[in-house]
């Protein structure tokens, strides 16, 4: 939901106001009572708080901005205050001035507003700025306060209570003071709150200063106007300037700042300090021409003319720098923009993000992170180029602002990697959010002629009390990758454990690391028999770790920690030269009787590497084998990692070595992946084998039964994984199968005792339905 869209209900509300107070002029009694028009004021100034208010909460922003907007929250509750005053103070029009009951909540308004601009960054940042601040805030209240006494005062009629005038004066300064800091904040320009709605506050003081003045000189109208209007006004300035602020939020920040406009308000509005020199000279000489002799005045006049001289000199000088200053401010503005904002999508980068986190949680602040990776993202800039793969993290941002709620930060880290800061801590309400966006990206995005998904895994992370920045977007990062290990496009929530696992995982990649210089690593051998003759037609090589304290080590538990740290491509090249060590051996050593082949499982990230292809070649030259006697197995994963995986795979095939699809019928695209990869060898799954005799299972029988077929068809070589009993294995001999593998047929072997097979001239797997003599346990 758009950010500027609630924004409108305040400023709906102000202008309602506005409007019922310009009715109720036009329609009203001239003899009924004036209370109902202080409805408006109290209304509009309710109005100006609460945006301010909701804005102030807002923890997408900085700190000192959500500072000065809780400020000026507070001053609109002053402003409220002082209306509903006026319902006793001033019971009707006739009396001029400003009761002090009515002045000083506006006084308190003023000061909390000033207070408020003081936050913002480059109004008084330095003891410098601050006293450069305080001087221009001096002369202008001095002069102020002067016109006021020696104008406004004497032009106001006799018998005007004192103190009414007393108050007047005071708001009236207070009003100029507002100006002068407004203008500070106008000239310098900050990302976080926009330069038109900082402008759009001028109109409050403007008010502030005309209107004490209106209500001691003005007639009996004009005094009703201002008591209907004014406080109106005042009010729908904030909700515009608040509405301003919410729509600078919903919309996109550019790559670069816009370059600051000069507004002839905001000049006039520096240049006051120099106007109230003028006008005070002015007054200086006014005064004397009353009270000196012509020697005395002539004397006054030419001091005051002097200084003005030596003002206009400075103002002119001031122009200048002011120029060049406004260069340099430009280049800082961008050099800021750019070190906490992502140039390709606007959003917050990682520093802007990781500040606003570590800011609510120093504040002890409900938070949570969702931290969003696009799934498999790589294979569209390899695919279809970098510059779609931009547009298309372009356009991801832009879904996750439209979608993502009022209150909620998102940036992108990096790569394809965002994140989005919640404003809960709650973990369904966090949960909730993710799953929002999960369903929010998947519908597909339009890049130019592209229709293109674009699938998230989403980590979700509620801090907890006591937890750091760090902490959190780590602990979002475990649970995304764990979202990623359940299946993709979907969301995990952290949980303690996961952080326990990670440092597991760690630990044994350093000691997997390790192993393989300390040659703790083996390999062992599974027989592939030929079902239908029960000879052995070759072996697979798989990889076992002996760790020297905590034993053998299970494959599942260590293949995945060495792909996920990079470690799958040295183990890899050593499983290949062993392996195809090996086979030489084997084929020196038992000539004709030897087998002819070896299975060697190849990763993705194998395949992806640009020498892998020159190593296959190197370790057959090395080894003396031929190229048909290797078998690489890929996954159907690996052959969809991308383009160069399927060009390695073809340089593989020309080569001569033989490739099989291993795990086949799992996937998703198992049959399409036949006319794209050559592929000479199909090994079914053992999620097909298990139950295929009971009956049970017709989906599994008919998968098996087709694929053996679709192999006979393409002229390939069908291989049944999994294989547990005489059972399956007759069924499946049946289905045409020639090849099988798994324990029933023989566990996983030592070399020596594959190579104890191949002296006896093989074994006959089928004779009576039982198990080979060679089967171990």
């Amino acid at each position: 939901m758009s950010s500027a869209r609630p924004g409108l209900m305040p400023l709906a509300v102000a202008g309602t106001a506005v409007a019922g107070a310009i009715a109720w002029l036009v329609l009203r009694d001239p003899d009924g009572p004036v209370s109902p028009g202080y409805a408006a004021g109290i209304s509009a100034a309710a109005a100006a708080a609460f945006a301010c208010h909701r804005i102030g909460s807002m923890i997408m922003l900085p700190r000192p901005v959500r500072g000065y907007w809780s400020w000026l929250s507070r001053a609109a509750v002053a402003l409220c205050l002082s209306s509903v005053a006026a319902v006793w103070a001033l019971p009707d029009t006739y009396q001029r001035g400003m009761p002090l009951l009515v002045a000083a909540p506006l006084v308190v308004a003023v000061v909390m507003a000033v207070l408020g601009f003081l936050r913002l960054p480059r109004v008084a940042t330095s003891g410098l700025r601050r006293a450069q601040l305080a001087l221009d805030g001096a002369t202008v209240a001095v002069a102020g306060g002067l016109t006021f006494l020696y104008v406004v005062i004497d032009l106001a009629p006799t018998g005007t209570p004192g103190a009414t005038q007393v108050g007047a004066a005071l708001v009236g300064v207070g009003g100029l003071l507002a100006l002068v800091v407004i203008g500070k904040a106008a000239s310098s320009p900050d990302s976080a709150v926009p330069i038109a709605s900082l402008r759009t506050l001028a109109v409050a003081p403007l008010i502030g200063v005309a209107a004490p003045v209106l209500q001691v000189v003005g007639d009996d109208t004009v005094r009703l106007m201002i008591v209907a209007l004014g406080m109106p006004l005042v009010g729908t300035a904030l909700c515009v300037s608040a509405y301003l602020q919410l729509r600078a939020l919903s919309r996109p920040a550019p790559a670069t700042p816009a370059v600051p406009v000069r507004c002839v308000i905001s000049s006039i509005v520096r240049a006051l300090p120099l106007v109230a020199v003028v006008g005070t000279a002015i007054l200086v000489i006014t005064v004397s021409a009353r009270q000196l002799n012509w020697h005395q005045r002539a004397l006054v006049t030419g001091a005051v003319l002097i200084v003005a001289f030596v003002a206009a000199r400075q103002l002119l000088g001031l122009r200048e720098r002011a120029r060049l200053l406004d260069g340099v401010r430009q280049q800082q503005t961008e050099l800021e923009h750019l070190a906490m904002h992502d140039p390709l999508t606007g959003l917050a980068n990682r520093a802007r993000f990781s500040a606003v986190l570590a800011e609510r949680l120093d504040a002890h602040l409900p938070a949570s992170v969702l931290l969003i990776d696009l799934d498999d993202f790589k294979m569209v800039n390899d695919t279809l180029g970098h510059a779609v793969g931009d547009q298309l993290l372009y356009e991801v941002a832009q879904r996750l602002l439209r979608d993502s709620a009022q209150g909620f930060v998102p940036a992108r880290l990096g790569g394809d990697e965002f994140a989005v800061l919640l404003d809960v801590d709650a973990p369904e309400a966090a949960e909730r959010a993710a799953a929002r966006i999960v369903e929010a990206l998947a519908v597909p995005f339009r890049v130019g002629e592209h229709h293109l998904l674009a699938h998230a895994s989403v980590g979700v992370a509620p801090a907890e009390a006591g937890e750091r920045a760090d902490e959190v977007l780590r602990n979002a990062d475990i649970a995304m990758y764990a979202a990623k290990d359940a299946g993709k496009a979907s969301w995990t929530r952290f949980e303690p454990r996961m952080r326990a696992e990670v440092v597991n995982h760690a630990r044994l990649g350093s000691e997997l690391h390790n192993a393989l210089i300390r040659r703790e690593l083996y390999l062992l051998y599974q027989p592939v028999y030929d079902i239908v003759t029960g000879r052995l037609a070759g072996v697979e090589a798989l990889v076992r770790w002996e760790h020297p304290q905590r034993g053998n080590i299970p494959p599942g538990d260590f293949i995945g920690v060495a792909e996920r740290s990079g470690l799958i491509v040295p183990m890899g090249s050593w499983v290949l030269r062993t392996a195809c060590r090996q086979l030489s051996r084997w084929q020196a050593e038992y000539g004709d009787a030897a087998i002819t082949r070896i299975n060697v499982n190849v990763a993705a990230r194998q395949l992806r590497e640009a020498s892998f292809v020159d190593e296959v070649t190197a370790v057959l030259h090395d080894t003396g084998l031929q190229p048909g006697n290797l078998v690489l197995e890929v996954t159907e994963s690996s052959v969809l990692d991308g383009p160069h995986v399927r060009e390695t795979l073809e340089a593989l095939h020309d080569l001569g070595v033989r490739l099989a699809l291993d795990d086949f019928g799992t996937g998703q695209s198992s049959l399409s992946l036949l006319r794209a990869v050559p592929v000479d060898v199909l090994k079914l799954d053992k999620s097909f084998v298990d139950g295929i005799c009971d009956g049970a299972d017709r989906g599994r029988l008919a998968v098996a039964a087709a694929v053996a077929q679709l192999a006979e068809y393409l002229q390939l070589s069908a291989v049944a994984e999994g294989i547990e009993s005489a059972d399956q294995m007759n069924r499946l001999r049946e289905m045409g199968y020639r090849l099988g593998q798994g324990f029933h047929l023989g566990r996983p072997l030592p070399a020596d005792e594959v190579g104890a097979i191949m002296a006896r001239g093989g074994v006959d797997a089928t004779r009576d339905g039982t198990v080979p003599a060679a089967r171990v346990a």
